[in-house]
């Protein structure tokens, strides 16, 4: 029989763990409250991973743990589950930048966000999730949609939906802040609960940047967080068809030149962002990373500021690895002028784009 329990009223999770004598998940350092909830103690473990575990109580109170846990860590949602006793699930959260990076492991259930939880919440986002190992159902504005393993989906959680996880909850879902998705994608509101494709085109390649994410990742960014989810907005927007068709082709052509142009001149800068581009040039963030997805409207081929970033400073490590007038350079030095300051990072990148690593390209021109 499956048994449904709701979300909790406010400070019910922890008082009913006290109640029957077990801590409350921040009472054990796993609590993500502290970023919203404003305590001291609870302040300083914001860079932390953070993870719920029903394996914190005996068998029969998973379930009502597990909608405490969700409530506390997530928003407040119902939860339905026909696993009984064998119920298990995991929740490990981390922020990354402005988003927070989640991941859901767990026996299989379904989630509501209801009217009674949307009026309680003091907090709302658009959530992007993706789950890879099953297929799913999610509903939200009247519309169903069954996603396959790797698809992707965005939902408003100030709007009612639903979730039926129907083999596991294996899914990774990032928390989106409302007004950094407006930002991205002008009528967000009109694209939730779309199937986005994760075997093709761009909805294929966010969802291989999605599945690249962790809580573990988020907790020490192999690059800084805001390239990673720059780079995450504008795989977004054109994955979900958004250039910048409003305005006039030959403008938009033209101001995509001009941003490629100052990052090609300003790729030597460690930890050049979009931000400080866009500031350059006088323009928006965001109308920057629009024109760059637009592209795809001119027959360029859209883009993201990290991939073009990206491509800049390889052809800069290629041509100078391909010099002899640079042999007197170290391979750190070359990473360096490139603007990666992470020489390991450099050579990943080198064998990941150009084929093989910055000393391999040395020696075989030498060669």
């Amino acid at each position: 029989m499956c048994v449904r329990r709701n979300a909790p009223r406010t400070g019910w999770f922890a008082g009913h763990f006290a109640g029957v004598g077990h801590a409350a998940p921040w009472e054990r350092g796993y609590s993500r409250l502290a970023s919203r909830s404003g305590l001291g103690m609870l302040a300083r473990m914001n860079e932390a991973i953070h993870r719920w575990s029903t394996d914190a109580v005996p068998p029969a109170q998973r379930l009502d743990y597990w909608v405490g846990a969700v409530c506390e860590g997530f928003l407040e949602m119902d939860v339905t589950s026909c696993a009984g006793g064998s119920f298990a699930a995991t929740l490990e959260s981390a922020p990354l930048g402005p988003i927070v990076v989640n991941q859901v492991r767990g026996s299989a259930q379904a989630v509501y966000r209801t009217r009674r939880a949307i009026a309680q919440s003091r907090h709302n986002y658009y959530y992007l999730l993706c789950k890879t190992d099953s297929a799913w159902v999610t509903v939200q504005d009247g519309r169903s949609a069954r996603l396959l393993p790797g698809d992707a989906v965005l939902v408003d959680s100030r709007r009612l939906y639903e979730f039926h996880l129907l083999q596991s909850a294996e899914t990774l879902s990032l928390e989106l802040p409302t007004a950094w998705v407006d930002a991205w994608l002008p009528d967000a509101g009109d694209r939730v609960a779309r199937r986005i494709d994760g075997q093709s085109g761009w909805g294929g390649v966010l969802s291989g940047f999605i599945r690249q994410l962790s809580p573990q990742m988020a907790s020490r960014p192999p690059v800084p967080a805001e390239l990673l989810t720059d780079q995450l907005g504008g795989l977004l927007a054109l994955a979900l068809g958004h250039g910048v068709s409003q305005a006039p082709g030959e403008g938009r052509a033209a101001l995509r030149r001009r941003v490629l142009d100052a990052t090609r001149e300003r790729h030597a800068e460690p930890g050049l962002t979009a931000t400080a581009v866009a500031r350059g040039l006088g323009i928006s963030e965001r109308g920057l990373h629009r024109c760059l997805a637009g592209g795809q409207e001119d027959g360029d081929g859209g883009t993201t500021f990290a991939t073009a970033l990206t491509a800049v400073r390889m052809q800069a490590a290629r041509r100078m690895l391909g010099d002899a007038r640079f042999d007197r350079l170290g391979i750190a030095e070359i990473g360096f002028r490139v603007g990666l300051a992470d020489a390991s990072h450099f050579v990943r990148l080198c064998r990941r784009h150009l084929g093989a690593t910055p000393g391999e390209l040395r020696r075989g021109r030498l060669n």
